[in-house]
């Protein structure tokens, strides 16, 4: 009898860690960014220098401390494609990264299915946001807008055990 008990306590606490880990990690880190107005919503120009706000409406984001690349956003915009592509930085092999299912005005499928078909492209919005992290913004031909966070090549040299090399900053200390 008590060797049942035993692995009901088990399966019980086994359950319950599992149900614990999706949580915190769907839902427990995130938590909602609050809009500045003007500021949200920034690209490189050609050429280099500071990010320049763009024009925006319907912004929305979420954020979490616990990593550097779960920062995502959505927004509209009026300015097209041939207008942002002539004034600011491409990104080099935008990737899209997911994004929690209940953040819904955000699907990494349908991002990459329009860069892809060319009914969206990317731009550089910031360089090093955190270390060896870049912030990306894709606007589609609808206006709709996408940001999120990814690793620069410094990034994942730092981060996957790769000797960074000289090319890279130095990295901050904690």
């Amino acid at each position: 009898m008590t060797g049942k008990v035993s692995v009901i306590v088990l399966l019980l606490c086994g359950a319950a860690a599992g149900a614990a880990m999706y949580y915190l990690q769907v839902y427990g880190f995130y938590y909602e960014v609050t809009a500045r107005p003007g500021q949200d919503v920034a690209l490189m120009p050609l050429g280099g220098g500071a990010p320049q706000p763009i024009a925006y409406d319907g912004f929305q984001a979420i954020d979490a401390d616990s990593s550097p690349i779960r920062y995502r956003a959505c927004f509209t915009t009026d300015l097209t494609l041939d207008a942002l592509s002539a004034g600011y930085e491409p990104a080099d092999a935008p990737e899209p990264l997911t994004a929690p299912a209940w953040f819904d005005c955000y699907d990494a499928t349908a991002i990459a299915a329009a860069l892809k078909a060319g009914t969206a492209r990317a731009y550089l919005a910031a360089k090093n946001i955190h270390y060896g992290v870049d912030r990306i913004v894709t606007v589609a031909e609808d206006g709709r807008g996408y940001v999120w966070h990814t690793l620069n090549n410094c990034g994942q040299k730092a981060y996957d055990g790769t000797v960074v090399g000289e090319e890279c900053p130095p990295r901050p200390e904690n």
